[in-house]
């Protein structure tokens, strides 16, 4: 199976659709006076649908086993079609398409067992997704318009003694995300220069500064005070969001020191110097911190 052991809980929710077509007005008028000799068809396939459901990743093999929260099926009678529809909702890392669908299909599957002694013309037509919400594709395109400055913080790597992939880490998540990168350095574990970093940047209006390094406990890991003074507004939800995130994957994040904040319209980041704890720290908030872009933008046209 494909491993999302990097992803977020989110709320996904899909609806699929199934269209049976019967032969007969007088197949319809069965199943509405319940005198199909096999029984409640809607009732008996609507079980059918959530059992389906449920063995979703028993059947197909690259599903993930998830936890439904809901499952619901609907029917809509138009002429000769019965329209189905299977809404399926989870709070969990990945989707619930392909579950929806199942649902879906299984209830025209088990709708036509019903009907087949009392009408050989019932077809199965056009099981398809109709929607889906939650996770990445809620977020589609939203770094297109943005600017980030990428800047590393390490006493070692600015003296050569060490390569960075932190940073790279970092900009690899965000260009993932269509967000152009206006700069890329690297800077000794000074807050002097740190704090010149985020004022120029803030001056020339980038968008997401991001830091990585510095957010440690030894004597030299000063980035958290160097922009601390300068914020104009944290972000602790942010900053729960990153340490919550590494901390299912690690304890040791809990002696990290992430800052998130504002100065104007820029997003400001403090973020672990470790290639992992920024990579974690990436994927624990993007792509929706791009989000703030969007109400800068609303409270600048309101």
């Amino acid at each position: 199976m494909v491993d999302i052991t990097h992803k977020n809980n989110t709320l996904r929710i899909a609806t699929a659709q199934a269209i049976v077509k019967v032969g007969s007005v007088a197949t319809i008028q069965a199943i509405q006076n319940g005198t199909v000799p096999k029984g409640d068809v809607f009732e008996m396939s609507r079980a059918a649908g959530l059992l389906a459901i449920k063995k979703t990743p028993g059947i197909l093999p690259d599903c993930h086993p998830l936890p439904i929260e809901f499952g619901g099926i609907k029917y809509e009678i138009e002429k000769l079609e019965i329209k189905i529809f299977c809404t399926i909702k989870t709070i969990y890392k990945t989707g619930v398409e392909v579950e929806a669908m199942h649902g879906a299909s299984v209830v025209a599957l088990n709708i036509y067992d019903m009907l087949k002694p009392i009408d050989k013309q019932v077809e199965i037509w056009n099981i398809r997704l109709l929607e889906k919400k939650g996770g990445k594709s809620d977020y589609k395109a939203k770094g297109a318009s943005i600017s980030a400055a990428v800047i590393v913080c390490s006493d070692s790597i600015s003296q050569g003694q060490k390569e960075d992939r932190a940073g790279k880490a970092i900009i690899a998540n965000l260009e993932s995300h269509g967000v152009q990168i206006s700069e890329y350095s690297i800077i000794p574990d000074e807050v002097d220069q740190i704090q010149e970093k985020v004022k120029s940047h803030v001056k020339n209006q980038t968008q997401l500064i991001i830091f990585t390094g510095g957010t440690g406990l030894s004597p030299r890991d000063q980035t958290p005070e160097a922009i601390l003074p300068l914020l104009e507004r944290r972000i602790p939800g942010m900053e729960e969001a990153i340490r919550s995130y590494g901390q299912n994957r690690t304890n040791y994040s809990m002696l990290s020191r992430s800052v998130a904040g504002t100065i104007g319209d820029s997003l400001i980041l403090a973020l672990p110097g470790s290639t992992n704890g920024a990579k974690e720290s990436m994927q624990a908030i993007f792509p929706a911190a791009l989000h703030i872009f969007d109400i800068f933008k609303g409270a600048r046209h309101s």
